[in-house]
């Protein structure tokens, strides 16, 4: 390929191409001045479902030792695990992991209002008078929270339970928003995170990888449907909390050819990411890039004297 540069024999939008030129799938490329189709390989991010068990924290670096969420992950090459929000160390049920820092961006952030669901165990009675204070909203010292919709889950006494639901994560929002109204959640355990639900065969400590198709169809759950001007987020890797919270540090979304992080493309960067699991250009056979060398010679020639 570098000879046939060096040659002359490519070019790019109309000019001669370079050694190490990119190119774009906007990009009209030549080859021998004829026009190739060139096969854009896209790589869907990863997603897995994991159940977490109490004990465990969602960090990669613990000073106190205690056992990571990320030590259970397969391991990757280039890329990382990106915590989709997080758990404290005592509560337990669905995280989320993907290897696209916009995809766990488009997730957690609050003003794309993501719905969470949990299953919360209080120590107390829980009034309606309690339940329409925590729908209205309540005031924690990071700003006003309130819940969305809480059902009774069953049980009474120490052991009762209820569904709560709640349209962003903070940091250890439920257990705070039920201190304000005098009661103490003795277990909480997130049951959904958007459209996704903790599968009742994942047993505690285990995890499945989304299919392509599954993968799909959170993209098309979750994509963008107003303007965005925030950047990729990953969630922090240290510390701990009940949901989520936010760094400047990005991940690229998997893309092999094409990524950028600029403001004004990253709704295209989220279409191809989708568009991956739609449209695969068929591969361009070598007849089509360029002619043979047999060809430009043109058929053999008959030895003399015969």
């Amino acid at each position: 390929m570098e000879e046939l540069i060096v040659a002359g024999r490519i070019s790019v939008n109309g000019k001669p191409a370079h050694v190490g030129q990119p190119v774009s799938p906007t990009d009209i490329v030549r080859v021998n001045g004829q026009i190739v189709k060139l096969r854009w390989q896209q790589r869907a991010p990863r997603v897995i479902l994991y159940h977490k068990p109490m004990g465990e924290i969602v960090s990669r670096d613990d000073p106190e030792g205690r056992p990571s969420v990320f030590a259970r992950l397969p391991k990757l090459g280039s890329s990382r695990w990106v915590a989709v929000g997080r758990l404290d160390f005592n509560s337990e049920g669905l995280l989320l992991f993907t290897t696209s820092g916009e995809l766990a961006n488009r997730l957690m952030h609050p003003r794309y209002e993501i719905e969470r669901e949990y299953a919360v165990r209080v120590m107390g009675e829980l009034t309606d008078e309690k339940i329409e204070q925590l729908k209205t909203g309540v005031m924690l010292e990071d700003g006003p929270a309130r819940v969305l919709d809480i059902r009774d889950g069953g049980g009474e006494g120490a052991n009762h339970w209820y569904h709560v639901t709640l349209p962003e994560g903070r940091n250890r929002e439920v257990r705070r928003m039920f201190e304000t109204v005098g009661l103490m959640v003795s277990r909480l355990l997130r049951t959904r995170y958007g459209p996704l639900r903790l599968p009742p065969q994942l047993k505690r400590g285990q995890q499945r990888e989304l299919n392509p198709g599954e993968v799909k169809s959170l993209l098309d759950a979750v994509g963008p449907d107003k303007e965005d001007g925030m950047q990729p987020a990953e969630a922090a890797a240290t510390g701990e909390s009940d949901d989520d919270q936010f760094s400047d540090e990005s991940e690229p979304n998997g893309n092999l050819i094409g990524y950028q992080s600029s403001d004004e493309h990253k709704n295209a960067h989220w279409s191809r990411m989708r568009g991956s699991f739609d449209t695969v250009v068929p591969q361009v056979r070598n007849r089509e890039r360029y002619r043979s060398g047999a060809a430009r010679r043109g058929p053999p020639r008959k030895p003399k004297g015969r």
